[in-house]
């Protein structure tokens, strides 16, 4: 039997779960115990007090039977049984078979009736709705008669005070378990804390602590931040610096090409700039996740100045649409080379490009999107893989270019703990690329 559907009554939160793991005992283990308190207390002792007012009752039947011509029911009770505390007085006859009353949350009750009717045929009715008075119709040698006693003969005292005790006590050790529950947990969030933040490019101070498990699991996350964060400085020392070092042949490849003829120079200077363009995508792709802090930006302000430095390129580039406002935490410099790697991909593919902010409470989207050839859906992972080009669903002959743009912005939009998604453009018909991050 599959208990998936019992997920979405789940607490969600770590603190909620373990409240769960900490009650869910403490409620069974009450119940357990109430349940056992009540068949045990109540139906118990009550059937052995109901016997001990089983024999009482049949010495006040027996007086009754017993009496001296003559001598009235009250007389017969006062001089034998009086000590027994019986008030028995005769009623109509139409009393013994009214019926049992008793109020329904009554629950010894069920066992008075039950085991005086067991062990004296004479008894016919019952009435228990009196609070505190147990009242009998039994037939007698003098006709019917009512036998009155006090309930507290038959019934056990205070029967509440067990499952009292027992729930205090229950909250109590439940609130004390739970504060030191809080203490070993509040380890575990700050761990994913630190882990959230660094996932989204922060770098949040964090040391291990906790039991040994939660000790363990911190210290291996702090050696593979570490880790992480050499390799990435590793890289961009290592693509900077050969970016850096070939920059300087390409000076002098330049300055050799102006004192060549014309027709052998504009050749040569379009390679030469087909590889400086190459080099800058490298030294972008270096960069990766960007520099700088993560810094309140508006968004809008950042798109707007995207597209007016496109213009200004003589590239065709609209900004379309514009939804909410406010600030959101971002590194401008890499967002501003992420969103401007997607509007160069758009123009050079199809020609021009849109751009449209939409700002929700929970949610950024930077969206572009070009009338041009698109990317098929099968290959849309792989478009934002490094040095990856799409012959058949990009013309490369549109450009130079050695696969990085995408791939540049995929790792922007993941530093900021985001996601690049690529889809087709409804509007426009080609590629429509969405830079989506939390608030």
């Amino acid at each position: 039997m599959s208990f998936v559907w019992l997920k979405r009554y789940l607490p969600r939160g770590i603190y909620g779960r373990a409240a769960l793991i900490l009650l869910l005992p403490v409620i069974v283990v009450q119940v357990v115990v109430a349940v056992v308190f009540v068949q045990r207390h109540f139906e118990g002792v009550t059937v052995q007090m109901s016997d001990t007012v089983a024999r009482e009752v049949e010495l006040v039947l027996d007086a009754i039977a017993e009496r001296a011509p003559g001598m009235s029911v009250e007389e017969a009770i006062a001089a034998r049984v009086a000590a027994l505390d019986m008030r028995v007085q005769p009623v109509d006859p139409n009393a013994l078979t009214a019926g049992n009353t008793r109020d329904w949350n009554d629950f010894s009750g069920r066992i008075i009736i039950r085991r005086l009717g067991e062990r004296l045929s004479e008894i016919r009715s019952f009435d228990l709705s009196t609070r505190g008075v147990v009242r009998l119709f039994a037939v007698s040698d003098a006709g019917p008669v009512s036998i009155t006693f006090d309930r507290r003969r038959i019934s056990a005292r205070n029967p509440h005070q067990l499952l009292v005790y027992l729930g205090f006590f229950s909250i109590l050790t439940t609130l004390i378990s739970f504060i030191y529950l809080r203490n070993q947990l509040r380890p575990i969030k700050r761990l994913a804390r630190a882990a959230e933040a660094f996932g989204r490019g922060r770098h949040m101070t964090y040391s291990p602590a906790g039991a040994t498990e939660v000790r363990a699991a911190g210290t291996a996350f702090v050696d593979m931040r570490n880790r992480i964060e050499r390799q990435m400085e590793t890289r961009t020392l290592m693509l900077s610096g050969v970016s850096h070092d070939l920059r300087t042949p390409l000076t002098r490849m330049r300055l050799s090409l102006s004192m060549a003829d014309d027709e052998t120079r504009e050749a040569l200077e379009a390679d030469v700039e087909d590889m400086q363009q190459m080099i800058d995508a490298f030294l972008d792709f270096a960069k990766g996740e960007g520099e700088g802090e993560p810094e309140p930006t508006d968004p809008i302000a950042l798109a707007r100045s995207v597209v007016e430095d496109a213009t200004r390129g003589g590239q065709i580039v609209t900004l379309h649409d514009v939804k909410g406002a406010g600030s959101v935490m971002l590194r401008p410099v890499a967002m501003r080379r992420a969103l401007s790697n997607l509007v160069s991909n758009a123009v050079r593919y199809g020609g021009c490009a849109e751009v449209s902010v939409a700002i929700t409470d929970k949610s950024l989207r930077l969206r572009v999107e070009d009338p041009g050839p698109g990317i098929p859906e099968d290959r849309r992972a792989d478009a934002q893989q490094p040095f990856t080009r799409l012959d058949p669903a990009r013309n490369q002959d549109k450009g130079s270019g050695v696969g990085l743009g995408l791939a540049i912005a995929t790792d922007i939009a993941r530093a900021h703990g985001g996601v690049l998604r690529l889809g087709q453009s409804e509007r426009l018909g080609g590629l429509r690329a969405d830079i989506v991050i939390a608030r």
